[in-house]
């Protein structure tokens, strides 16, 4: 599995951002799969990212697992550009994620 360059999303943050989105709160794991697509569409339809990112899940150099909006891949069939985005590409997602910095690298899971 190939690196992605990427902001990272916690489930609770994807879970919040589909009950606010009036989503019912998930009775099963394909419910709550389907509640985190949702919520990353409406946010990176809302940021301007949504036709040059795609939601992946990755792991932490420590090991932990999240979701990622994805800039950039290192693999080639993810058809996402093999280097990090430009600032003013990201930086509207920056702000609605309250992120600092930007983009980082993680290996996909």
């Amino acid at each position: 599995m190939g690196k992605f360059c990427g902001y990272l999303l916690g489930e609770e943050w994807l879970l919040q951002r589909g009950i606010e989105l009036g989503y019912p709160r998930p009775k099963t794991r394909d419910d709550a799969m389907q509640i985190f697509c949702l919520a990353s569409r409406d946010v990176r339809t809302e940021t301007g990212v949504y036709a040059y990112t795609k939601l992946r899940r990755v792991k932490t150099p420590q090991g932990k697992r999240y979701w990622c909006i994805a800039f950039a891949a290192t693999d080639f069939w993810e058809q996402l550009p093999t280097t990090a985005p430009r600032e003013e590409e990201y930086i509207a997602l920056k702000e609605a994620l309250k992120k600092d910095g930007p983009p980082r690298w993680f290996r996909g899971t």
